[in-house]
């Protein structure tokens, strides 16, 4: 009898490096604090680049209604999970509220591999996780581009907050303390955009994915 965990695929083979492209795959890291926008912006990323994919977590938790394996993400049992942190499989894992999450190494080097651009959507201490694990994987080292999103001011952040109507005043007073540590950590990443309009934020992220398949590491001319 099958798990859910080999149903899925999960952990498969690395796949074989694809043949050579003009301009090779990115994977685009996008963190932000706490009601600042960057699942708004990821959305629209990939609403917009029709190459582009987003990155599918492993978790341990029970799969909520509608959602399905391999799709929103992959249920695996807590002792498949556990195999896979023993083996070294995830690039970046941890336990929230009991439940397990963790990123594979073989997801985003299979997507690359596959001539897919991998959009990746985590908090501050998860990008530096993945940043410090990534310099030990040539290929994700060098398709990696690391964006921080942030609203110009706590107090653009704090009205965010309280627009989503859904957090007590004490809920909120403890992200913005979170969110101003989160922030001092802009420095670490690769472009930092300031938070104007939806619009406007994904103009500049658009931006940033072009400029990036433009380098010349990443890039090949036409033979003369």
């Amino acid at each position: 009898m099958k798990t859910r965990s080999q149903k899925s695929g999960a952990g498969s083979q690395e796949p074989k490096p694809a043949t050579k492209r003009n301009s090779a795959p990115l994977l685009i890291l996008i963190s932000a604090p706490s009601g600042g926008g960057k699942t708004t912006l990821c959305d629209l990323l990939l609403k917009s680049q029709p190459q582009m994919t987003r990155a599918i977590t492993c978790t341990t938790r029970t799969p909520r209604p509608g959602e399905k394996d391999g799709v929103d993400y992959y249920f695996l049992a807590a002792a498949d999970f556990l195999k896979r942190v023993q083996a070294g499989n995830f690039l970046e894992h941890a336990t929230v509220y009991g439940n397990s999450y963790g990123l594979l190494k073989s997801e985003l080097l299979g997507k690359l591999r596959a001539g897919k651009d991998v959009l990746l959507n985590v908090d501050v201490q998860g990008a530096a996780t993945i940043r410090g694990a990534a310099l030990a994987e040539p290929e994700l080292r060098t398709a990696l581009v690391t964006v921080f999103l942030t609203p110009a001011s706590l107090e653009i952040l704090e009205a965010r907050l309280k627009k989503r109507n859904s957090d007590a005043p004490e809920v909120i007073k403890k992200r913005l303390a979170v969110a101003k540590q989160e922030i001092s950590q802009w420095k670490n990443f690769g472009y930092l955009i300031i938070s104007t309009s939806k619009q406007e934020d994904l103009r500049r992220a658009l931006a940033i994915v072009e400029a990036e398949k433009m380098r010349a590491e990443r890039s090949s001319a036409p033979e003369c």
